[in-house]
């Protein structure tokens, strides 16, 4: 049930709800016997799906003429690897909006949003299991 838990707060996290999963992730790694291994890819897995919730929304979304928004023009200046920051509060969450708006490779957008957000949840494991 923990995990179901972690799951569920990733990502929402990784939404434009609030969340919590950092502090989620790092009670389970203080106080569980679920391994670190299992509490990285759930929390990973549903903060990358959350993320790739919001790349769907942005895909559905019609063109309102702000092409040049702040977000839009990094992304299409940086491209995809520019979602390696979607794990970051608020600014993520409209990376990975832009980019499915942008109609960005899916494939490069999943690689590129569970690698961030894999990195930050490892560093999160890693200063709480010190």
């Amino acid at each position: 049930m923990e995990l179901w838990g972690l799951f569920a707060t990733a990502f929402l996290s990784s939404t434009l709800l609030p969340g919590g999963s950092e502090a989620v992730i790092a009670y389970l790694v203080s106080t569980s016997d679920i391994s670190k291994s299992s509490l990285l890819a759930t929390a990973t897995l549903g903060n990358t799906l959350g993320g790739l919730t919001s790349w769907s929304l942005g895909r559905v979304l019609p063109n309102l003429g702000k092409q040049h928004d702040r977000t839009v023009s990094q992304l299409r200046e940086w491209g995809t690897p520019l979602l390696l920051f979607s794990w970051m509060p608020i600014i993520g969450d409209a990376l990975c909006l832009g980019a499915g708006w942008l109609r960005m490779s899916f494939k490069l957008s999943v690689i590129f949003i569970a690698t961030g957000k894999f990195c930050r949840y490892l560093a999160v494991i890693t200063f709480f299991a010190a």
